[in-house]
């Protein structure tokens, strides 16, 4: 009982702190103006590369914690739309690799629509890359060695969630599974579930994004197509254009 009163007084103080009048929502702007991706100056014309310079600056930046943390849009089979935000795990030339549980809802919907969105934004640098193209699984084995390669305290989370997307009946009810199951398998190796491993997107385009003054931001996408107006030639069989703000 005490502990309930505690909490409500600390979302009392939260939302006395927090209070913002949603009439003034739409006064919330800042400018943009850290960077810039102009014509004639590309970092580089082969999006990998692209996105290889943004992420390693990304991940330098003290002001951001998880660089790898990506929005997934995934499509049920009727083109309905959810988004969540997962990590990326890998990268290369071939694609972009995330792990999650193939029961879930974005396993699901993965498995009925195998295409799917990332999308990067990093507030400090005022930059965001859009990712698009189809998804497929990886080996076992790949699963596998990389499930064992993270702390033990994840690998049980999976166990624990091997049910995600599913109604439970309580908070009560994972710490018990998260208990029982820590105690089980102390000292030895937890096996991955089945239901469990990694995805790897392959990129169809990629757009992007630089925050500019007064709104007129910098746009460039990168495609395998000749679908554009302006196209301008890449690098390793990619042609990007501007696009408008």
């Amino acid at each position: 009982h005490l502990l309930k009163i505690f909490n409500h007084i600390k979302l009392c103080r939260y939302f006395k702190m927090s209070q913002i009048d949603p009439e003034k929502i739409s006064d919330m702007r800042i400018d943009y103006n850290l960077s810039r991706l102009p014509d004639d100056m590309l970092p580089a014309k082969d999006p990998y590369l692209l996105f290889q310079l943004w992420f390693q600056e990304a991940a330098n930046n003290p002001g951001i914690k998880e660089a790898n943390a990506m929005n997934l849009a995934t499509a049920s089979k009727d083109g309905v739309p959810s988004a969540r935000w997962v990590l990326l795990k890998g990268y290369s030339n071939k694609g972009f690799r995330f792990f999650t549980n193939y029961d879930s809802q974005k396993g699901k919907e993965l498995n009925e629509n195998p295409n799917a969105a990332l999308t990067f934004y990093w507030e400090p640098l005022q930059k965001q890359i859009r990712i698009t193209g189809r998804v497929e699984k990886i080996s076992k084995e790949e699963s596998t060695e990389y499930f064992h390669s993270r702390p033990f305290a994840s690998q049980i989370g999976a166990l624990v969630s091997c049910n995600q997307s599913s109604a439970i009946p309580s908070e009560q009810y994972l710490e018990e599974r998260r208990k029982k199951l820590t105690e089980e398998f102390s000292g030895k190796v937890v096996p991955k579930p089945d239901n469990w491993g990694g995805y790897l997107l392959t990129p169809k385009d990629f757009e992007f994004w630089c925050g500019g003054s007064g709104r007129i931001h910098d746009r460039i996408k990168f495609v395998q197509s000749s679908n554009y107006e302006h196209q301008q030639t890449g690098e390793n069989g990619w042609s990007y254009v501007r696009l408008s703000p």
